[in-house]
C-alpha cells in the first residue's frame, strides 16, 4: 500500500497540488495527507492555511490534513532539520504518530531546498519524489546544492504553464522531467475559492495594482513606486483601481496614496479577505473581477493573468529592483527578470495598449538565452553546464539594455564575456593560477595588518 504526503505552506500551493490531483498527475494511492507547514518567522502571528476562505473546498482531495509544525514542536520548520543519527527515529516517530505503518511513502514537495521539504524528504528516504512549483523562480536554477540522496530521487517537476513553450531549470542538474499542469484545471479550482471567497465592495473592470512587498526597496523609492503605479494606470484613463496587497504588507493604502488618487481623481479601494492579515489571492480578483488591467512589479501573478486568463498586463518597478537585489543569488532575481524582459512598461502606453498576447516565439524571443544566462551566473557551481550557453548569449547580446539584468564583477569573477577579454578567459578557469592568485591577496592582506 502506497501513502502520498504532499507538502504545502501555502494556500496557493494546496491550490496547485488539488489541480493536479483533479488532472490525474497522481496516481491513485491507498491514501492521501496534505501536511501543512508554516515557516514564517512567527507562525503563531500568521493565519492558518486550514482557516482562510476556500481551504475547505481543497480539502476534499485529501484523506486526511495534518500540521508539521505541530509533528516538530517546539523546533522551528523553517530552520529545523533531523541530523543523520536521529533519521531513523523520526521516521519510526511519524509512521506511528500519522499511522503509516509500513507503507511505502511517495512525497510531493513545494522544493526541497525550504526547511520543511527538506526535512520530509530526509526522514522519509525510500520513496520517489515530485517537486511542485507555485511561483516564476521555478524557471530559475535550485537555490543552491541539494543532496543527492534527495535530489536522484525527484522524478519530475509540476508547475503552471505560465511561459509558453518554456521550460523551468530547477533541478535540471538531476534530470528532473517538468510537467506543466493542465490550465482548465487550475482555472477551475480558482473557481472554486472565488466562489468562496466572502463578497466584497469592489468594481468589476476596474484595473488592478499587484502592489510589491514591503521592505523590498528602500522606503523612500518603494513609496514613490506605489504612487508611480497609481499615476501611470491613471495616465492610462483608469479612474477606478483595486489595491491587491502583498501577504506580508497588511495595510496598503497610505494617506499619500489617497492623497495622490484623490488629486488625479481616481477611486482606491482594497477587496475585502473576510480575515485579517490575509488577502485576497490575485486569482480570485482575476475570477470575479475580469480586470481591465494588471499592474506589477515582479508577481507571478502577471504572468498568470496574461497567460491562464488573457487580460492586459503592464510592468512597474523592476529596473530599480533588479538593481537592488542582494545578493545576485537571490531567487526574486528569476521573477524580476521574466518580468522586465517580456511585459510592457507601464510608462508606455502604446506597448501596453498593443501588446499581443504571450506566444511560444515571442516567449522563446525574449528568454531562450537570457535566462540560462542568469542562472548560470546566480548558481555557477549547481549548473556548470550552462556556461556554453550563458558565453554564447553574453557575446552576441550584451548591450545597454540587456547588462540591466548582470553585474559586472559577477561576469568578471566567472570570466564570463563583457568584462574579461576574451584571449584572458583561460585566466580564470585555470585552477593553478586561481590558486596562485588567492595566495597573493592573503599576502598582500597580511603584509596590510
Amino acid at each position: 500500500m502506497t501513502t502520498q504526503i504532499f507538502v504545502a505552506s501555502s494556500l496557493h500551493g494546496t491550490a496547485v497540488l488539488a489541480a493536479a490531483l483533479d488532472a490525474g498527475c497522481f496516481e491513485d494511492s491507498g491514501r492521501r495527507i496534505l501536511l501543512l507547514s508554516d515557516d514564517t518567522e512567527i507562525p503563531e502571528a500568521s493565519v492558518p492555511v486550514d482557516a482562510l476562505p476556500g481551504f475547505e473546498r481543497l480539502r476534499t482531495r485529501f484523506d486526511e490534513v495534518l500540521s508539521w509544525n505541530d509533528s516538530v514542536f517546539p523546533l522551528h520548520p523553517g530552520s529545523w532539520n533531523p541530523r543523520a543519527d536521529d533519521v531513523p527515529l523520526w521516521e519510526r516517530h511519524l509512521r506511528r504518530a500519522w499511522g503509516l505503518g509500513d507503507d511505502e511513502v511517495e512525497l510531493a514537495l513545494e522544493s526541497p531546498h525550504t526547511g520543511p521539504a527538506r526535512a520530509v524528504a530526509q526522514i522519509f528516504t525510500g520513496g520517489p519524489v515530485t517537486v511542485y512549483t507555485v511561483d516564476l523562480t521555478g524557471y530559475g536554477p535550485t537555490p543552491g546544492k541539494i543532496p543527492p540522496l534527495i535530489g536522484t530521487r525527484v522524478r519530475r517537476v509540476l508547475h503552471p504553464d505560465l511561459l509558453p513553450g518554456l521550460k523551468p531549470l530547477l533541478l535540471g542538474e538531476f534530470d528532473a522531467v517538468p510537467h506543466p499542469l493542465p490550465t482548465p484545471a487550475l482555472r477551475a479550482v480558482h473557481a472554486e475559492l472565488a466562489e468562496a471567497a466572502p463578497s466584497s465592495e469592489v468594481p468589476e473592470g476596474a484595473a488592478l495594482l499587484l502592489l510589491p512587498e514591503a521592505g523590498t526597496l528602500p522606503a523612500s523609492e518603494e513609496a514613490e513606486l506605489r504612487l508611480r503605479m497609481i499615476r501611470g494606470t491613471a495616465a492610462l484613463g483608469h479612474t477606478r483601481l483595486v489595491l491587491r496587497p502583498h501577504p506580508d504588507d497588511p495595510a496598503p493604502v497610505t494617506p499619500a496614496l489617497r492623497a495622490e488618487a484623490t488629486r488625479l481623481g481616481v477611486e482606491l479601494s482594497v477587496p475585502d479577505p473576510g480575515l485579517p492579515g490575509a488577502p485576497v489571492p490575485a486569482e480570485v480578483l482575476y475570477e470575479r473581477l475580469r480586470p481591465a488591467l494588471v499592474v506589477g512589479c515582479s508577481s507571478t501573478a502577471l504572468l498568470t493573468a496574461a497567460t491562464h486568463y488573457g487580460l492586459p498586463v503592464a510592468r512597474t518597478g523592476t529596473g530599480p529592483l533588479l538593481e537592488h537585489l542582494t545578493p545576485y543569488e537571490n531567487p526574486a532575481r528569476i521573477p524580476v527578470t521574466i518580468v522586465d524582459a517580456l511585459l510592457p512598461d507601464l510608462a508606455d502606453p502604446a506597448a501596453v495598449s498593443d501588446r499581443p498576447p504571450l506566444t511560444e516565439a515571442s516567449v522563446a524571443d525574449a528568454l531562450d538565452g537570457l535566462l540560462p544566462t542568469v542562472a548560470f551566473a546566480m548558481q555557477p557551481r549547481v549548473r556548470p553546464d550552462l556556461r556554453p550557453a550563458a558565453e554564447r548569449y553574453l557575446s552576441a547580446h550584451l548591450n545597454t539594455r540587456t547588462w540591466r539584468y548582470f553585474k559586472r564583477r559577477r561576469l568578471g569573477s566567472l570570466a564570463l564575456p563583457g568584462v574579461v577579454p576574451a584571449r584572458l578567459a583561460f585566466v580564470r578557469r585555470n585552477a593553478t593560477l586561481r590558486r596562485l592568485a588567492r595566495r597573493a591577496r592573503s599576502l598582500k592582506r597580511a603584509a596590510g595588518r
